[in-house]
């Protein structure tokens, strides 16, 4: 199974992605988290892992990625996008397919990052949304296999089609109107495409708990994870996350069984 977890800047996509990652591991499967968020430098740190290299520079580094948009835009009728992605590979990967270079593990968890913005002025991040599409689009899995994607804010990826290689999708909301705003943007584009979604509450309390669920009363909102000072302190701190919620392991119960 393919996860993508998907929501506002700072709701806590990546405490969900690396939280969720160890209960799926704890349960005896393979994980591979892909960091497709190109300004993210926090992912690596909660999961105790060394950020690796990446990924892009497997395929020529971020200068040859444009040339090679460039050249498919160059070469594409703009009203057919939409039906000819950009290919970048067509080939099919499985897990032991990736190389190690690009991939930091521990505990059962394979950690892989798309690409960063490294250098003022160095270009946008069209090159990094179009190789996690491609990837996506091309990587099998098996029973035993999971893949938790944590992308960047907002629903940009949406609009590079990401979610298409993706099973089931996992939006973070947290308590503030312009979450709660997205929260139904992404329903009505996951509905679009045909996928599983999933609503979790994030930074939840007793105060606005009942307001959230309200707002949010048509969609599939399947958990909610309270204020947590331990999340926090390690958030500012750097830290890696060990902490067993009950909640993220409801939370793993329900995707699995497709509820």
């Amino acid at each position: 199974m393919k996860i993508l977890i998907c929501g506002k800047g700072g709701s806590g996509k990546s405490t969900v992605s690396s939280l969720l990652a160890k209960a799926m591991a704890v349960k005896g499967f393979d994980v591979l988290v892909i960091d497709t968020d190109e300004s993210n430098y926090g992912l690596h740190r909660q999961l105790g892992m060394e950020l690796p290299g990446d990924f892009m520079n497997f395929f020529g580094g971020k200068r040859e990625m444009i040339k090679r948009l460039m050249e498919f835009f160059k070469n594409t009728d703009v009203e057919k996008m939409e039906s000819k992605p950009m290919k970048i590979f067509d080939q099919r990967w499985g897990f032991d397919d990736l190389p190690t270079e690009y991939l930091t593990i521990k505990n059962g968890i394979k950690l892989l990052a798309i690409g960063k913005i490294h250098d003022f002025g160095e270009g946008c991040a069209c090159p990094m949304g179009a190789l996690a599409k491609n990837l996506l689009d091309n990587l099998d899995v098996t029973e035993k296999e999971i893949v938790i994607v944590d992308t960047d804010a907002g629903v940009e990826h949406f609009g590079r089609g990401v979610e298409q290689g993706c099973d089931a999708i996992l939006a973070v909301v947290e308590p503030s109107y312009e979450s709660l705003k997205l929260a139904g943007k992404i329903d009505g584009m996951t509905k679009e495409i045909g996928k599983s979604i999933y609503f979790v509450l994030n930074k939840v309390d007793d105060d606005n708990r009942a307001m959230m669920l309200e707002s949010l009363d048509q969609l599939n909102v399947v958990g909610a994870i309270p204020v947590n000072r331990d999340i926090s302190r390690a958030g500012l701190a750097g830290e890696e996350l060990n902490l067993n919620l009950p909640e993220i392991e409801s939370l793993a119960g329900v995707i699995l069984r497709g509820d």
